[in-house]
């Protein structure tokens, strides 16, 4: 610790005129690792390491030699100073996070929220787009609320314990069976069965709450570094944008939305149950018009739940700290009332109600997929709209991203809720089957229909995968031929060129992923409708729906329900199993956080029960860092991202002051920015967002090969200055046996970029490149009010040499 804060005590003043001769500033080279994770030990190669800054969670780390680099500036002239930002705890650290598989719907469904097309003139279709994510994102909440108390109410309570058959396999429900299946006691009336059952789903909306609750307080709450927003920048990209990495207001008022979505979705299974029953002829008044008034309010709830999902976006272009304090307190308390009011209500003795048949679950889940595809459909419209505002070829999908995510994560919703029910529906049924001569009658037959399209949701899947190997193929026998004219002056081995050649093929697979999931999308979202009618129609399942149909056409629907069935409960088991796997097993675990790394780097804008946004941490670390070391040094800094880690350094240099981001060269490597992120994210990583990036920071180069399945160039040239991209680097380094690679040259791919010659090479062209001097104030726009953001904070902040601006804002 001493030389930590004697390097601290060190660094000079920036405000302080050099004197003749002095030492030029050092340079600092801050390393950014990407998805999978590292330790600092490896990235700084070096076995002694010293975190200088952070904590276990993520930190700064530098070599033991280097902790008081600044004192030393001289040491330093021919070479700059690493340290290493290690952040892969924020995704893949205890084993809990494993858990959060679980959430996998609610992720993919936020992703679609930030897959908007680039929009220069379509603020309101822009809106539309928020809305109508956000509106999806509701019905996943209360599709899988809908499917615990489908597992909870229906299956267990409604149809398990009132059958005799059932509960004599399961004698734990044997205090809930009603006087026909030997029991008889107080909790043997059909309402209060599920009045009991209604604590699962209700406990599981409240471990949503509290883990949405404390992931943000653990990864999303650190301060972004405080700035005036530039309107010229800002407008370009809003990664750069003062609120951009800060959504605090907008997640508290999204979970106290869907934690009420979800109590009251509980409340409508229990209390709709009852107040159906009281509507017979001859019913009590009295709970009649209790059951209407319990009904009115659960829809009022539920309107007002939706408006409020309406009413409010993302509030990006301030640091936005307030909250909306009675509506977060009050609306979640309110539902929690309105549940107890039905549990109340459905626990009234009824003698004579009787559990027979199903709970009418076939309209709920049914309206659920309706509204769910009529969203898709108009987020599709909107897309669309945007989209021809401002083409661009590059664009995943022609702009309907976004729409075809959304829909796989309807799809992945429906997986887990009807696979979960089906499962226990098997298990309460023992030897028998539900529904066809089981002791219950199991899931509504819409969660079976659903079921039954897998199979032919496969097939597309075999096609296009038969069609991805034929193109493949093909792309090796164009990259044989390349491969030999890389290496013309080597003896050719046909067995390491076809290696070369299928890495190669290999790598461009993930170029066809827009058309995997357009195609899959589409796909998913005609069967869910052909589902949907089925059920509808026929209120059957599909194998007694076709008994009047040919032969061969009831044996298909037969097959195809018992297939789906097997596959969508084999489905939920592969969830539930690796999830447990990945709690016990770090390797799993690091595999689920390589998913998390590229899964959650977006702030939670759709979805509050999303896995928590790593970036709002990482991207205020970075930025911090970077920010106090330039300014308390003068030095020069090259922040250095491999894969993930280049949109953490891009995203970190949009949020740098003016004068300090000119002061920053990127150098990114295996980096997706744009093969990735400029794709499927254009509206931030689009051309205009990564030429304007190229433009602010003072040099950026990037490094890529035709092995690497991530990594790509970004395609920047021209009018933005000198070209980013250097010409694909060579992989494997050498193709036989050399002086210099006496064994084989290993085929690199995604990794070990330092590996290469060129990198040390354009690490040593950009710190050349990079100015020592401070840049002077910039002069005052002229109109409209422009604010400078350098004229509202000292070079240093207001601590003096090396503090943090005010944070104050």
């Amino acid at each position: 610790m001493e030389r930590v804060t004697a390097a601290r005590t060190a660094q000079k003043d920036p405000d302080k005129p050099e004197k003749s001769g002095q030492a030029e500033p050092i340079a600092l080279e801050l390393l950014v690792h990407g998805v999978g994770g590292t330790t600092p030990e490896e990235m700084l190669g070096d076995p002694r390491t010293v975190r200088v800054s952070g904590d276990g969670t993520a930190a700064v780390y530098r070599r033991t030699d280097d902790v008081d680099a600044e004192s030393r500036p001289a040491d330093y002239r021919d070479r700059p100073v690493p340290e290493a930002y290690v952040w892969c705890n924020l995704t893949s650290g205890n084993g809990s996070r494993a858990l959060w598989l679980l959430l996998l719907p609610f992720m993919v469904v936020n992703l679609a929220h930030w897959m908007r097309p680039t929009a220069r003139r379509a603020k309101r279709a822009v809106r539309t787009y928020g809305l109508l994510v956000r509106l999806v994102a509701l019905t996943l909440t209360v599709l899988l609320v809908a499917a615990a108390c489908e597992i909870a109410i229906d299956l267990t309570a409604w149809q398990c314990a009132g059958t005799a058959a059932c509960v004599d396999d399961h004698s734990w429900l044997g205090f809930l069976a009603p006087e026909s299946a030997g029991g008889g006691g107080w909790w043997s009336q059909p309402g209060r069965r599920l009045a009991l059952a209604a604590l699962l789903p209700a406990a599981l909306t409240g471990l949503l709450w509290f883990l949405s609750h404390r992931t943000w307080s653990a990864y999303e709450s650190q301060q972004p570094l405080p700035h005036q927003p530039d309107p010229e920048e800002t407008a370009r990209n809003a990664l750069g944008k003062p609120g951009f990495w800060y959504g605090r207001r907008l997640v508290a008022r999204l979970r106290a939305a869907h934690t009420a979505a979800g109590l009251l979705t509980v409340a409508a299974a229990v209390g709709t149950s009852a107040a159906r029953y009281d509507r017979r002829p001859g019913g009590p008044a009295l709970l009649d018009v209790l059951g209407w008034a319990l009904d009115s309010a659960l829809v009022l709830a539920g309107a007002f739940v939706v408006w409020v999902v309406c009413r409010r976006g993302r509030s990006e272009n301030r640091l936005d700290r307030s909250l909306d304090r009675t509506l977060v307190r009050w609306l979640p308390l309110a539902a929690l009332a309105l549940l107890v009011l039905a549990v109340l209500y459905a626990g009234w003795s009824r003698p004579g109600w009787t559990s027979t048949g199903r709970l009418p679950g076939n309209t709920t889940f049914g309206g659920i997929t309706l509204v769910q595809g009529v969203l898709v459909l108009a987020l599709a419209v909107v897309a669309a709209r945007i989209f021809r505002g401002s083409p661009d070829a590059r664009t995943a999908i022609r702009g309907l991203g976004g729409p075809a995510v959304a829909m796989l994560a309807c799809a992945l919703g429906g997986v887990m809720s009807g696979g979960g029910s089906q499962r226990v529906a098997d298990w309460l049924d023992g030897s028998g089957s539900p529904g066809a001569g089981g002791s219950i009658d199991g899931p509504p037959a819409l969660l079976t229909w659903q079921a039954s399209v897998i199979p032919p949701l496969l097939v597309v899947v075999a096609v296009l995968c038969g069609w991805l190997a034929v193109r493949t193929a093909q792309k090796v026998r164009r990259e044989l031929a390349q491969v030999r004219l890389d290496y013309p002056k080597e003896r050719q081995d046909t067995t390491r060129t076809r290696r070369i050649a299928g890495t190669r093929a290999g790598a461009a697979l993930t170029d066809r992923a827009p058309q995997i999931v357009g195609v899959t999308s589409a796909a998913t979202l005609l069967l869910g409708a052909a589902a949907l009618v089925g059920a509808w129609a026929s209120g059957k399942v599909p194998g007694e729906a076709a008994k009047s149909a040919p032969a061969f056409v009831e044996g298909a629907a037969e097959t195809a329900q018992a297939m789906g069935s097997w596959l969508i409960g084999l489905g939920f088991i592969l969830f539930v199993t690796w999830g447990r796997r990945a709690y016990r097993d770090p390797s799993a675990r690091r595999t689920i956080g390589i998913l998390w790394d590229v899964g959650t780097f977006w702030p939670r804008a759709a979805h509050p029960f999303a896995p928590p946004c790593y970036a709002e941490r990482a991207v205020p670390d970075l930025t911090w860092r970077m920010h106090t070391w330039t300014r308390a040094t003068g030095g020069r800094l090259v922040i250095s991202g491999h894969s993930q880690g280049s949109v953490l350094a891009a995203a970190a240099a949009w949020q740098l002051l003016p004068s300090v981001r000119k002061r920053v060269a990127l150098l990114t490597y295996g980096s997706p920015l744009e093969r990735l992120y400029g794709r499927w994210f254009p509206a931030h990583f689009g051309p205009a967002a990564l030429s304007s990036l190229h433009r602010e920071v003072d040099c950026w180069r990037n490094l890529h090969r035709p092995t690497d399945p991530i990594g790509g160039p970004v395609r920047l040239h021209g009018e933005c200055g000198p070209q980013v991209d250097r010409d694909a680097l060579k992989d494997p380094l050498a193709y036989g046996r050399t002086e210099a690679h006496p064994l084989p040259a290993p085929i690199l791919g995604h990794g070990d970029y330092q590996a290469d010659p060129a990198f040390a090479e354009e690490r040593a062209r950009l710190l050349a490149r990079l100015r020592p001097a401070v840049p002077g104030p910039r002069p005052r726009r002229a109109g409209a009010g422009a604010v400078d953001p350098e004229a509202t904070e000292s070079p240093a902040g207001p601590g003096g040499p090396g503090g943090p601006p005010d944070t104050a804002g």
